[in-house]
């Protein structure tokens, strides 16, 4: 018999009030632990960070602790929501921060969409943090609210562009391999472009991509175009080289590689066959892709990744904020960087080995890709400040 999912979420979830709960470090069971744990003793712990507020990482959980931040506004695959009801998406992110790299992350669910007051938010709570991952903010918000957070002097990460990006690109080198190309002499078709999409692409030309056409809801983003918001105006500096028009179908014939991060059916087997051939085709969309994995096999692709976890090759950001945070934190660097996320990327990359159609990724709940990712980070980190 199928489980009825949704039934049994809202049964587990009512029944354990949520997914996370806070564990104390310290027993309190006698006078002297009291007095340690608290008062009077907890006074001495406070005057040393009143002294050094550097002491702050070594005399409590700030070292280790991230804020899941969210306004309710993008949820995947739910839209805008609100803050009550994203909390537990919020918890499972939570929950995946501690299973996969022990670090201890929170849900703040911000009840408000302006971008000046969730700002405001997460500077006031700054001096209790290691990390911030924001999640789920819509775009064009959500790189206003990043950008404007990168001088708290912790790791300000908006898991949506950024840990999306990664696992893209991890996902991308794996394919490319398989099917004999090399990155800079692929053309590659986005549909979507809003975070995820946008900051994947951002990757992929750091990482060496030269030909990258964008698509989002009204076709081709292209320069004769009037209606573009400032982000999308900005990345034709680096994309779509031939000024390429039209909608989907058009952007696809030829293409080497299609990544969806926009909305379910949008991909006919048709227009996969219209591609170059042994091509690749990222259809992510959740919970239903722009294109089923079948279905664009059978029109000739080589390699087929989605979202989901039913089907091979998920290309899922569970891969990478874990492992990102996790290095950022033991590094204590005060920022992701660019080289920083590619870094992880190859790390990503590098669990495969030997890659194949059906193997280009590892599988999201693999213990082992935390910790190679937190390494990579890390060390990318140390290098590119000059500790080595």
């Amino acid at each position: 018999m199928t489980t009825d999912y949704g039934t049994e979420a809202i049964r587990r979830h009512r029944e354990s009030r949520g997914k996370v709960s806070v564990t104390s470090k310290m027993t309190v069971e006698t006078l002297e632990d009291l007095s340690i744990a608290y008062t009077p003793g907890v006074a001495s712990v406070c005057m040393a960070i009143h002294a050094d507020r550097t002491e702050s990482y070594n005399l409590t959980n700030r070292g280790n602790t991230i804020a899941v931040v969210t306004d309710g506004s993008a949820v995947l695959g739910l839209g805008n929501i609100g803050a009550e009801a994203a909390m537990p998406v919020m918890e499972g992110k939570s929950i995946l921060f501690k299973t996969l790299a022990d670090v201890d992350a929170y849900p703040i669910c911000v009840a408000s969409q302006d971008n000046d007051i969730i700002i405001q938010t997460v500077r006031a709570i700054a001096p209790s943090l290691g990390g911030v991952n924001l999640e789920d903010i819509a775009a064009p918000r959500c790189f206003e609210i990043e950008d404007a957070l990168q001088d708290l002097g912790i790791p300000v990460f908006h898991d949506d562009q950024h840990g999306t990006a990664i696992a893209v690109l991890a996902a991308v080198i794996n394919a490319l391999s398989v099917t004999g190309r090399d990155i800079e002499d692929s053309s590659f078709v986005f549909a979507g472009a809003g975070a995820g999409g946008i900051a994947s692409a951002k990757l992929l030309l750091d990482y060496g991509a030269t030909n990258i056409v964008l698509v989002d809801s009204v076709g081709i983003i292209h320069r004769g175009r009037a209606d573009l918001t400032p982000v999308k105006s900005a990345m034709l500096e680096t994309t779509n080289p031939e000024n390429r028009t039209g909608g989907i179908a058009e952007a696809l014939r030829g293409a080497d590689v299609f990544i969806g991060l926009a909305v379910a059916d949008m991909v006919t087997p048709q227009m996969v066959s219209s591609m170059a051939q042994n091509a690749i085709v990222f259809a992510m969309a959740n919970p239903v892709p722009e294109i089923m994995p079948d279905l664009a096999a059978a029109a000739g692709a080589a390699v087929v990744g989605t979202g989901r976890s039913d089907f091979p090759n998920q290309i899922n950001n569970s891969l990478v904020f874990p492992g990102v945070f996790r290095g950022a934190l033991d590094a204590k660097a005060p920022r992701i960087t660019t080289n920083m996320k590619l870094a992880a990327s190859e790390a990503l990359a590098a669990l495969i080995p030997e890659p194949t159609a059906e193997r280009v990724i590892p599988w999201s709940l693999d213990r082992a890709v935390a910790q190679a990712v937190a390494q990579a980070t890390a060390d990318s980190w140390a290098i590119e400040s000059g500790q080595v």
